[in-house]
């Protein structure tokens, strides 16, 4: 047997009986040992699983094959008892079979002879696992397709596209009333006049000026190629700062597995 191996589980035995003795020494009174033992095991496990994500970073292992393994079994497992008991019995029992209805203790609807397409389609799908009858699947995968197309088109139409054009479309002159009203109430606050008439401008010179760039019917050179530049540089702070939001999110996730090793693992953050 190889050292490694046997030098992690050596490891997460000590850290388990740390992890038992510092939650043992902060359990409220009238907690059981086994109920203290059990919790432990539990922090303990999520730890080792979370060390063993981690440990991907050093390079591939067992450990982390196993972890990812475990994860995408219990995904898988999760949701499809979430599928079997939200759309088997509760959508379709209850209007194919009063047996099956009764049997899952769920209100009998009634017969509805259309709700036989979606479980044959299933039948249909799972021909996937034939080698001969493969072929067959590609109708149910096909509408499957189609269907998914054809109910997301509107909704990516509405709120990536037409959405994402009438943001663009806002006044360069927020609140104007005048000269005198905007030099008497000039402010740099974030919800003042002037800061919103600015941050109106940014966009619009950003929205011409990015889509100049991706405009190559016309050679980019004098005042069209100075507005392309500036296109390219508003892009780029655009994925500057969504790489920065990205890498922020990461760490926030870093921090939170950090927090669960030290404090509700080791006991060691008061």
């Amino acid at each position: 047997m190889r050292k490694g191996p046997v030098i992690v589980v050596a490891v997460v035995a000590v850290l388990f009986i740390i992890s038992l003795i510092s939650r043992m020494s902060g359990v409220p009174e009238g907690t059981s040992t086994f109920e203290s033992l059990a919790s432990a095991f539990w922090v303990t496990f999520a730890a080792f699983l979370t060390l063993a994500v981690m440990s991907f970073l050093y390079k591939d292992n067992p450990f982390y094959k196993f972890a990812e393994h475990l994860y995408v079994g219990v995904s898988a497992a999760y949701w499809m008892c979430l599928g079997f008991w939200t759309t088997l019995v509760g959508n379709l029992f209850p209007r194919v079979s009063e047996t099956l209805s009764n049997w899952f203790e769920v209100p009998y609807a009634g017969f509805h002879p259309h709700y036989l397409i979606p479980p044959a389609l299933g039948i249909i799908l799972l021909m996937r696992l034939s080698p001969k009858g493969g072929w067959i699947s590609r109708w149910a995968l096909a509408f499957i397709v189609g269907t998914t197309a054809g109910l997301n088109l509107p909704r990516f139409l509405r709120s990536d596209f037409i959405s994402q054009i009438s943001s663009t479309f806002m006044p360069l002159f927020v609140q104007w009333q005048g000269f005198g009203h905007f030099f008497s109430n000039l402010s740099l606050s974030a919800s003042g006049q002037l800061v919103g008439m600015l941050s109106n401008l940014v966009i619009f010179v950003g929205v011409f000026c990015g889509i100049i760039y991706f405009y190559f019917s016309k050679e980019h050179k004098g005042a069209f190629g100075v507005g392309s530049r500036f296109g390219i540089w508003i892009l780029m702070v655009t994925f500057g700062a969504s790489f920065g939001y990205t890498v922020m999110g990461r760490i926030s996730l870093l921090v939170g597995r950090l927090t669960f090793l030290l404090d509700d693992w080791l006991g060691l953050i008061q």
